[in-house]
């Protein structure tokens, strides 16, 4: 008999780059899907490949090949569930060929389909090769980009990353530090405000968010004396937040924000650059930091790493980022299910 409830929707997991380390995990934590409490999920990938790397780690997992999400999570506890994506090509761990392109993006499509259809509870996508990618002919900047496309998002997806200690979110993200403060408005700030506050809210059971504003130069910039980021742009933003009912506080010296005392007074810190956010997440958890993608229609989470093409097929990757996104979306999509 199952131990998850029939009514329960599966999450939909992406395949990620073949010749990754998506498959190692996926099939790592089936495994131990017992001890860890899975939630149940559903892959999109190649029950072929998935049954040839199961044989080289010596994991033992019977696949299910399904027809629907729906026959999931009667199977999950017997079998690991796939819904098949062709490979046009077979897959040799640590090296991506473009070929397989077309398959990795299938299987984003068909796991957003699925959530869109009502059959799966949110997206939980596995890490992909964007040169490899882009030399099959992709044309967005990752996976974030392409999923706003995807569903037709007017306004920019924000990107949080989150784990039980701290969750940040970079206003400008995959830029030089040079672009980053040229294109730092006082508009991006308060779009990523306004996503980040409603997303507290929705998705992590968050009634009143209160967030954290850093401020762009040292010191948040000492009054003036050490650049006037904080004065022209940083501040009209918090104001504006503020005179929108948002709990937004700052401009805070980034120096002092992410000890243990500070983050007790914030729910979600926004920084103004990539590094100013990811630094002290990594650094506070580096393992299970979860990148989670704000603003879409549904939800999506992944673990905070790459590829990792010199670990696939070794079975020596560490699955805990994977597990802690698969945990969180299970609870970021409840959350979204109680709430209508």
């Amino acid at each position: 008999m199952p131990t998850t409830p029939s009514h329960r929707l599966p999450l939909a997991v992406t395949m990620g780059e073949p010749a990754g380390v998506g498959g190692d995990l996926i099939l790592k934590l089936w495994t131990q899907r017992r001890g860890h409490g899975l939630p149940p999920f559903l892959l999109l990938d190649s029950p072929d490949r998935l049954g040839e790397l199961a044989f080289r780690l010596g994991l033992t997992v019977p696949l299910l090949a399904v027809e629907s999400a729906g026959q999931a999570v009667e199977c999950f506890d017997e079998a690991l569930p796939v819904l098949p994506v062709a490979l046009s090509m077979p897959v040799v761990a640590g090296q991506p060929d473009p070929a397989n392109g077309a398959a990795v993006i299938a299987s984003i499509d068909r796991a957003v389909a699925l959530v869109q259809a009502g059959e799966a509870a949110a997206v939980v996508t596995n890490p992909i090769q964007k040169s490899a990618l882009y030399a099959a002919g992709f044309r967005h900047p990752g996976h974030t980009e392409y999923l706003a496309h995807l569903v037709g998002l007017a306004d920019e997806p924000i990107m949080m990353l989150a784990s039980a200690e701290l969750r940040v979110v970079p206003v400008t993200i995959h830029v030089s530090l040079r672009d980053a403060v040229n294109q730092l408005s006082t508009a991006a700030i308060v779009h990523a405000g306004r996503v980040t506050a409603a997303a507290l809210r929705r998705d992590f059971g968050i009634a009143a968010p209160r967030l954290a504003v850093a401020g762009l130069n040292p010191h948040a910039g000492e009054g003036g004396a050490m650049g006037r980021e904080e004065i022209d742009i940083i501040a009209p933003a918090i104001a504006a937040l503020r005179a929108e009912g948002i709990d937004a506080l700052g401009p805070r010296p980034s120096d002092t924000l992410f000890h243990a005392a500070a983050r007790g007074g914030f729910d979600a810190a926004l920084c103004m650059y990539h590094d100013q956010a990811l630094i002290p997440l990594k650094t506070i958890d580096f393992d299970s930091g979860v990148n989670v993608t704000l603003g879409l229609p549904f939800v999506r989470t992944s673990p905070d790493h790459g590829t990792a093409l010199d670990l696939a097929g070794t079975g020596r990757a560490s699955a805990v980022s994977l597990l802690a996104a698969i945990r969180m979306a299970d609870r970021m999509a409840e959350n979204r299910r109680r709430q209508g």
